[in-house]
C-alpha cells in the first residue's frame, strides 16, 4: 500500500515536472532578473576597487584626497573591458552630468602619461560633487533605482528627498497610467456590465453569438486591432465620416493622438476580461429572485438594486481588477492612438530597457507596477474571504 501510494506521488510530480521547469524558467527565473536589476549597481565597484579602498572614511564636502586621484587613476588604467567602462561611464553620468566627457579625456591622457595627476587632466577631478558620485556608487547594492522610480533621491547626507522637478516625470506618469487605467475600468463596467446581463437572459444560439461578439477580439493579434482604431479614429476615419455624414458635427472630431483614442481603444480590448467574470456570476444567480422581489412589489429597479447587484459584485470585482492591473501594463495602444501626453508607464520602462540601456531604472519601474499589483490583489483577496465568512 505503502510503495503504491509513494509510486503515485513520484508519477505526479513526474506529469506537472515540465510545467513546473517552464514556469521556472520562463517566469520565475526572468521576474527574479528583472527585480535583482532594481537593487544591484556593480558596474562601477567592479573596475574601481582600490578607488573604493582609498575613498573609505572621506567626507563628501571635502575635497579629494592624493590618494583617491592615484587609485582611481591606477583603475583606470588598468581597464581593459571597453565595454564595462561604457557602462560604469553611463552609470556615473546619470549620477552627474559631465561623466562622458570627463571620462573620455582622463582615459586618454591615461594612455599618454604613465600616471598623470587627475587634478591637471580636468579641473573637474578636484570638485567634490564628481567624487560623491563615485563613492555613491560604490556600494553592490543600491536603493537608487527604485527612489528615481518615484522621483526621489538621496542627499549628500543620505536623507530621502524629492527630486527636482525638471529631474523626473515618473511621479506624474505613474499617476497617467492609474488615472487612465481607471477610466478604462469605468468604461469596460459601464458596457460590460449590461452586455453580461444580456447574455445571461438569453439561450441557445443568441447566447452563444453574443458570447462570439465579445470573445472575437481576443482571438485577433493586440497589433492588429489597435492598428484597427487608428484607422477608424483618424479625421477622415469610419467615425468621423457617419458623423459628418449624418450632420451631427459640422467637421472632423480629433479622436486620435489623445486621450480619448486611448480609452476607447483600451476599453474595447479589454472589454472581454470585464464581461466573462459578470456573466459567469450572473449565471450562478437563480432567476426566481428577481421574480420574488417583483412579487413583493418591489420596482424593478429597486429589486436590481438590492438583488441582482450586491449577487454580482464578486464578477464586478474580479473583471475590474482583471481589467486595471492589464491596463496599467499596455504599451501598444498609447502608442499608436495616444499622444506624447498619453505615454503610459511602460513606455517609459521600454525607453529605459531598449533606449538608454539603463535596466536598473527599468526595473526598478517594473518592481513598482509589480508591487502595486500585488497590493490590489491583497486588497481582492481579503475583500473575497470577509465576503465568504459574511456569507
Amino acid at each position: 500500500m505503502s510503495a503504491s501510494t509513494g509510486t503515485g506521488r513520484f508519477a505526479a510530480v513526474a506529469l506537472i515536472a515540465p510545467l513546473l521547469v517552464f514556469i521556472a524558467v520562463f517566469f520565475i527565473w526572468p521576474l527574479f532578473t528583472v527585480m535583482s536589476q532594481s537593487v544591484s549597481d556593480t558596474a562601477v565597484l567592479n573596475l574601481l576597487p582600490r578607488t573604493a579602498q582609498a575613498a573609505k572614511g572621506w567626507d563628501p564636502e571635502s575635497p579629494p584626497t592624493v590618494e583617491m586621484k592615484t587609485a582611481l587613476a591606477e583603475d583606470l588604467q588598468a581597464v581593459e573591458d571597453r565595454q564595462a567602462l561604457g557602462d560604469m561611464t553611463r552609470r556615473l553620468n546619470s549620477a552627474q552630468p559631465g561623466f562622458r566627457t570627463l571620462m573620455s579625456r582622463t582615459t586618454r591622457a591615461l594612455r599618454k602619461d604613465d600616471l598623470p595627476d587627475l587634478g591637471e587632466v580636468d579641473e573637474r577631478w578636484n570638485q567634490p560633487v564628481y567624487w560623491q558620485a563615485i563613492v555613491g556608487a560604490l556600494s553592490p547594492t543600491t536603493d537608487r533605482y527604485l527612489l528615481a522610480a518615484v522621483d526621489l533621491e538621496r542627499d549628500v547626507s543620505g536623507n530621502i528627498v524629492a527630486m527636482p522637478e525638471e529631474a523626473s516625470a515618473n511621479r506624474t506618469i505613474m499617476l497617467r497610467t492609474f488615472w487612465v487605467a481607471a477610466l478604462v475600468t469605468l468604461c469596460c463596467l459601464a458596457i460590460g456590465f449590461p452586455y453580461a446581463m444580456l447574455i445571461a437572459s438569453t439561450e441557445g444560439w443568441k447566447r452563444q453569438a453574443l458570447l462570439g461578439a465579445v470573445l472575437l477580439p481576443l482571438w485577433t493579434s493586440l497589433l492588429v486591432r489597435t492598428a484597427a482604431w487608428f484607422i477608424i479614429l483618424q479625421d477622415n476615419g469610419l467615425i468621423n465620416w457617419m458623423l459628418t455624414g449624418l450632420n451631427i458635427t459640422s467637421g472632423p472630431i480629433p479622436l486620435i493622438f489623445n486621450r480619448t483614442g486611448v480609452v476607447i481603444a483600451m476599453t474595447h480590448v479589454l472589454l472581454p476580461f470585464m464581461v466573462l467574470p459578470i456573466y459567469s456570476v450572473l449565471l450562478s444567480i437563480p432567476d426566481n429572485l428577481m421574480k420574488a422581489a417583483s412579487s413583493l412589489g418591489a420596482h424593478p429597479m429597486r429589486a436590481f438594486l438590492r438583488v441582482l447587484l450586491p449577487l454580482s459584485l464578486r464578477g464586478i470585482a474580479s473583471g475590474s481588477l482583471l481589467v486595471f492591473m492589464t491596463a496599467i501594463g499596455y504599451y501598444i495602444t498609447p502608442a499608436l492612438i495616444g499622444g506624447a501626453g498619453d505615454q503610459m508607464i511602460s513606455s517609459v520602462i521600454a525607453f529605459y530597457a531598449t533606449g538608454s540601456a539603463n535596466w536598473g531604472m527599468a526595473g526598478a519601474l517594473g518592481v513598482v507596477l509589480l508591487a502595486i499589483t500585488i497590493l490590489l490583489y491583497a486588497v481582492y483577496g481579503r475583500l473575497s474571504s470577509a465576503e465568504e465568512r459574511r456569507g
